[in-house]
C-alpha cells in the first residue's frame, strides 16, 4: 500500500506543478477558444490541461517501475506499456483538438485506433464470468470488439460530462478511488497477481485528477480539454478491462459447494461486469440521453447543446459549486454502494443505507424548488436568499419620464431568468437565449 500511495503522490505532485506552466503555454499558443452559447464559464479559459496530466501519468509509471513491490507488474505483464501507448496516441489527438478543433469523426477514429493499439499489446478482454453459466472464453475478434466498444463508450461518457469546473476530474477521481479499493482487495485479499496492473492504473488515475483539481475548481484557471478528458476516460476503461478480462474466476474456486454459496463467492468476480458501468453510470446516462435527444430533434449525435445533466441542474436553480457537489454525491453513492455490496452482499444494512442516502440526494436535488421564505419579523436576520422579495414599484412619474414603451421595459426586467452560476444566469451577461433549444442551435 505504501508503494501505491507513493506513486499516487508523485503523480499528483507532477501534475499539480506542471499545470501552471502548461496554462501559460496554452495562453501563449492561443488555445483559448471563444465563449460559445452552450458554455457556462464567462471568460475565455485556456485548455491543454491534459498535457500536465499526461506527464503525471508518465511520472507515475516511471516511479512504479523503480519500486521493489511494483516493478514485478512491468516484468510479468505488458499492460502498463500497452496503456502508455494508447494513452500517448489519444492524448496527442486531444492536444490537436484543443488547438485546432478536429472533426468528431476524426476523434472517434482515433479513439478506436488507441483501443486497437492496447489490444495488440495484450490489454484485452479474454473471458467473461457470467452468472449461471460460468467462465466464457472469448474469441480474439469478440475480445477485440468488446474492448474497443468499452474504451470508446467510457472516453465519450467522460468527455460528455466535462461541462462544469472540476466536474469530470472529480467524478473520475471518485470512480478511480472505488475501483482502487476493489482491485486492491482482489490483489491483496485473494493474492491474485493479475489484479496488480488495474490497481496501479487506478492509483495513478487518482493522482492525475487530484493534482489537476486545485487548478480546475470553480472558478477554473485552466480546463483539461479533450486532451485530458479522453486521456482519463481511456485509463479508467483500461483499469476495468484489465481486471475484468485478465483475472481468471477459477482461481477463486467459485463454483464449489452449493449454488447459494457459489453465487455469493462469485460476487467479487461478477462485480467487474457491473462496477465499471456503475462508476460511469451518470456520465453514461448523460451520453445516452444526449444521443436520444439530438437524434429526436434531427441533429447529429455529436452536435453540442445545453441539455446535459449539469446544465439542467443550473437551470433548476443550483449554483455552479452546488451542482458539481451534487454530481459528486451521486457518483460516490453509486460507485461505493456497489463496492460495499460486493464485500458484504448478505448485509441488509448496506441496501438500507443506499436507499437512505438516495432519499437525501433527491432532497438536495430538488432543494431550489422548495426554498423557504422567512416570516416578515425575521427578514433582517436570515440570509438574503431567504428573504421575501419586494415587487419593484412603477410610479407615474417614472413612466412619464421614460416615455412610451416603458411599461414593456418594466415587464421585461421583471421576467424571470433561468438561474445558474452563483444565482446568476448560466451563461452570464453574454447570454441572449432563454431556453436550451435556442442556445444549442449555435453549438
Amino acid at each position: 500500500m505504501r508503494d501505491y500511495l507513493l506513486t499516487l503522490c508523485v503523480t499528483a505532485a507532477v501534475t499539480y506543478l506542471l499545470t501552471g506552466p502548461v496554462r501559460k503555454f496554452a495562453i501563449a499558443t492561443g488555445a483559448m477558444p471563444e465563449i460559445r452559447a452552450r458554455d457556462v464559464h464567462r471568460e475565455p479559459t485556456p485548455r491543454l490541461g491534459g498535457i500536465a496530466m499526461f506527464f503525471g501519468l508518465c511520472a507515475g509509471l516511471l516511479v512504479a517501475d523503480h519500486l521493489q513491490n511494483l516493478s514485478s507488474v512491468f516484468e510479468q505483464s505488458n499492460e502498463p506499456r500497452a496503456l502508455l501507448s494508447g494513452a500517448a496516441l489519444i492524448w496527442l489527438i486531444g492536444v490537436l483538438d484543443d488547438k485546432f478543433e478536429l472533426d468528431a469523426l476524426i476523434k472517434l477514429g482515433a479513439q478506436m485506433i488507441s483501443a486497437g493499439v492496447m489490444v495488440a499489446q495484450g490489454l484485452t478482454i479474454l473471458w467473461l464470468p457470467i452468472p449461471g453459466v460460468g467462465t466464457v472464453a472469448l474469441t480474439p475478434w469478440q475480445g477485440t470488439l468488446l474492448t474497443v466498444a468499452l474504451v470508446v463508450l467510457t472516453i465519450n461518457a467522460v468527455n460528455f460530462v466535462d461541462g462544469l469546473d472540476g466536474l469530470a476530474a472529480g467524478m473520475v477521481c471518485i470512480a478511480a478511488a472505488a475501483f482502487f479499493l476493489y482491485a486492491y482487495r482482489l490483489w491483496y485479499g485473494y493474492t491474485i497477481e493479475a489484479a496488480a496492473p488495474a490497481t496501479l492504473f487506478a492509483a495513478i488515475l487518482m493522482g492525475m485528477c487530484l493534482g489537476f483539481l486545485p487548478h480546475n475548481m470553480h472558478s477554473a484557471r485552466i480546463f483539461m480539454g479533450d486532451s485530458g478528458s479522453m486521456l482519463i476516460g481511456l485509463i479508467l476503461a483500461a483499469s476495468a478491462i484489465s481486471i475484468t478480462g485478465q483475472v481468471d474466476p477459477d482461481v477463486l474456486r467459485l463454483f464449489e459447494g452449493s449454488t447459494r454459496e457459489a453465487t455469493h463467492a462469485a460476487l467479487p468476480v461478477f462485480i467487474p461486469l457491473v462496477l465499471p458501468l456503475t462508476i460511469i453510470a451518470i456520465p453514461m446516462a448523460d451520453l445516452v440521453l444526449a444521443i436520444v435527444r439530438r437524434t429526436w430533434k434531427g441533429q447529429s449525435p455529436f452536435a453540442a447543446d445545453r441539455g446535459h445533466l449539469h446544465h439542467r441542474l443550473l437551470e433548476i436553480g443550483h449554483s455552479h459549486s452546488r451542482a458539481v457537489l451534487i454530481m459528486y454525491f451521486w457518483s460516490a453513492l453509486i460507485a461505493f454502494g456497489t463496492l460495499a455490496y460486493s464485500v458484504h452482499s448478505t448485509s441488509m444494512w448496506i441496501v438500507l443505507g443506499v436507499v437512505a442516502l438516495s432519499a437525501i440526494g433527491l432532497v438536495l436535488l430538488l432543494l431550489p424548488r422548495f426554498t423557504p421564505r422567512a416570516p416578515r419579523w425575521a427578514q433582517s436576520v436570515v440570509p438574503p436568499r431567504y428573504r421575501r422579495r419586494k415587487p419593484a414599484a412603477v410610479t407615474t412619474e417614472s413612466l412619464d419620464d421614460a416615455g412610451p414603451g416603458s411599461v414593456g421595459s418594466a415587464e421585461e426586467e421583471r421576467e424571470p431568468v433561468p438561474a445558474g452560476v452563483n444565482g446568476a444566469t448560466a451563461l452570464g451577461h453574454r447570454s441572449r437565449f432563454t431556453d436550451r433549444s435556442k442556445a444549442g442551435a449555435r453549438g
